[in-house]
């Protein structure tokens, strides 16, 4: 397996195609350590992870927790609340303290945009961004791009199509960006008040309309309506966003053929997707969960660098042995 040379996860926009690859090929084979009895192989142990969460989260959060103990490190999770942060300590200061208890990986989400940056370049363990405000969520780009890939068996020359909320959205930009690096087309599908201005620059066609937007296309990746960013008047009702711009078996059928639905979560249920078609066969949405804690061990797997030596294919038969003995 190739190496990977980067000492933070901030972005996609400075990874390589082979990083990604690296990335996703790790993650293979990580993807059955879930589904084993025992769900534990020894890569991290002595490491330790700080999950530093300063914004609501689910999947994000758990998946990284998971990550880290499946791959045997301590994991240590902060919230916003159970910060210093509430009292009134800046976030340099916050990570500073942190960082003198010697953690390997600082995993971080924040509502400003570069947050993560900010302390990667003030701070000497390896930053992950867990996504950080309206600007990019990589790990949850890799993650689709690992569905997709499974999918299709490759990142190369599809139809994907991202609707609803984009000008909100980090995992609109962090899609777009990756698949742009594998040559497939993105189409950007939402209101005109919910794409971002000049939307183009992200390397997409943009769409106004859903049924034009999704003609043809391989994926249909939907976005939530993110109400706790808007700010102003920008759709009438849900009713009506819903009723434009929500996806069932109709608008399902002028995809491909063998099109699949995938969604980041969490789900509107009734607005921007059918509840029939989240649970249909073609529906990849829980797939994406279980693909995440895979990809986010292999993220925190190879930014452990001295862990480099031993492939994760290697790693995954140690823990193998090791439930076995």
């Amino acid at each position: 397996m190739a190496g990977f040379a980067h000492n933070h996860l901030l972005g996609i926009a400075n990874l390589e195609r082979e990083d990604i690859t690296t990335i996703l090929d790790a993650a293979e084979a990580f993807i059955n350590v879930s589904r084993r009895p025992v769900r534990k192989v020894p890569a991290l142990r002595g490491k330790t992870v700080i999950n530093m969460f300063f914004e609501a989260s689910t999947r994000t959060r758990t998946s990284f927790e998971l990550a880290g103990k499946r791959l045997s490190a301590d994991v240590v999770n902060v919230t916003g609340s159970g910060s210093s942060l509430s009292k009134g300590e800046s976030l340099l200061d916050t990570c500073r303290t942190l960082e003198a208890m010697r953690p390997d990986i600082v995993v971080m989400r924040h509502n400003a945009s570069g947050a993560p940056h900010y302390v990667a370049r003030r701070v000497g363990c390896s930053v992950v961004n867990g996504g950080d405000g309206a600007h990019e969520h990589p790990t949850q780009a890799l993650l689709d791009a690992y569905m997709i890939r499974h999918t299709f068996g490759t990142l190369s020359g599809l139809k994907v199509a991202i609707c609803g909320d984009i000008s909100h959205s980090r995992v609109a930009r962090s899609n777009a960006a990756l698949l742009n690096k594998f040559g497939s087309e993105v189409r950007l599908c939402g209101p005109r008040t919910l794409l971002p201005v000049a939307a183009e620059t992200l390397g997409a066609k943009v769409y106004a309309d859903l049924n034009e937007g999704i003609e043809g296309v391989n994926v249909i990746m939907l976005l939530r309506i993110q109400r706790e960013r808007l700010e102003g008047a920008l759709l009438p009702t849900m009713r009506e966003y819903s009723r434009k711009f929500g996806v069932a078996q109709p608008q399902l059928d002028r995809a491909a053929p063998n099109a699949i639905v995938m969604h980041p979560g969490p789900m509107n249920r009734g607005v921007e997707i059918h509840p029939a078609l989240a649970d249909s066969e073609r529906s990849v949405i829980l797939d994406q969960v279980e693909a995440g804690v895979a990809v986010r061990m292999a993220v925190l797997y190879l930014l452990a660098k001295d862990q480099r030596g031993t492939s994760p294919e290697q790693a995954a038969a140690m823990g193998a042995r090791s439930a076995e003995s």
